[in-house]
């Protein structure tokens, strides 16, 4: 299994605000796992949005 990361995470790798990741997952830009009220993000799943951002 893959390590998850929330979406706090992602934004302080891109250098973003949370909002922006949020607004990343409800686009379907970068998909996400929620999990109760918190959504999280794996490698697989950065690696894509990395692919598709470039």
């Amino acid at each position: 299994m893959s390590e998850l990361y929330t979406c706090a995470q992602i934004a302080d790798r891109y250098h973003v605000k949370t909002l922006t990741v949020w607004d990343w997952i409800r686009k379907q830009k970068l998909h996400a796992k929620k999990i109760g009220k918190q959504y999280l993000i794996s490698n697989e799943d950065i690696k894509d949005f990395e692919k598709e951002a470039t």
